[in-house]
């Protein structure tokens, strides 16, 4: 099978379209937030590779092209946020004061849970780029001599949780401004948060696009600050 996978160079991307595929219908038929397509999809596919078994190596070699997606997919996000432009100059300060409130929260945590736990320097700075998006954590862990695929796990997990609990959270503690909702899922779950924010609305969407971007250039500077404490 593993011979198999290597030949069909799109075999691996079809079962993880699948899988996100699959994840959409579930979502649409139960609604509930639980059924995050990606989670599903990510459950599919480990699921087929061990049915088949299948080696994550010979998986991999059909689906980097998803990987090279990353960069110009985040990129495109800018769109939303060029729509949304007047309200992003007229909300400016509460919006840079709340990314870098949402930035330096992530880095204060993850020194907080290292020392708890007693993490090694390697561990704590493959946890550092945790909240920001995959294309930028993952280059962010290599220079820091992190686990990257450790970090890639974190962030994609960190996204997940956002995008099942962010609007339950934003309910429980009456968070109801628009601004302030997408802020807070694009600082907190980066691109998979976003989804969600633009599930919710078009300024939620495009202000949580702004802050995946933010988000990153601060977590960049910070983490290279944050790592050398530990």
């Amino acid at each position: 099978m593993n011979e198999f996978v290597l030949n069909a160079t799109f075999f691996s991307l079809v079962i993880s379209l699948l899988g996100y595929e699959l994840g959409m219908f579930i979502k649409k038929k139960t609604g509930l937030a639980l059924c995050t397509p990606l989670l599903i999809a990510i459950v599919f596919v480990i699921a087929f590779l061990l049915v088949f078994r299948i080696d994550y190596e010979s998986y991999e070699v059909g689906s980097n092209i998803l990987s090279y997606f990353l960069t110009p997919s985040t990129v495109a996000l800018a769109v939303p946020l060029y729509r949304q432009w007047e309200v992003l100059k007229k909300n400016s300060l509460a919006i840079g004061v709340g990314i870098l409130s949402g930035v330096l929260t992530s880095l204060v945590a993850t020194i907080v849970l290292a020392l708890v736990f007693r993490l090694s320097h390697t561990e704590y700075v493959t946890l550092l780029p945790k909240s920001i998006t995959t294309a930028i954590g993952m280059s962010l862990s290599e220079e820091m001599q992190g686990m990257v695929t450790v970090s890639v796990a974190a962030i994609v997990l960190t996204g997940i949780v956002g995008n099942m609990m962010g609007s339950f959270v934003c309910k429980i503690f009456h968070i109801e401004e628009r601004i302030a909702v997408g802020v807070a899922l694009g600082t907190s779950s980066h691109a998979i948060g976003t989804a969600r924010a633009m599930e919710i609305g078009e300024v939620e969407g495009a202000m949580s696009s702004l802050s995946i971007v933010v988000a990153g250039i601060l977590t960049v500077v910070g983490a290279n600050i944050f790592g050398a404490l530990y």
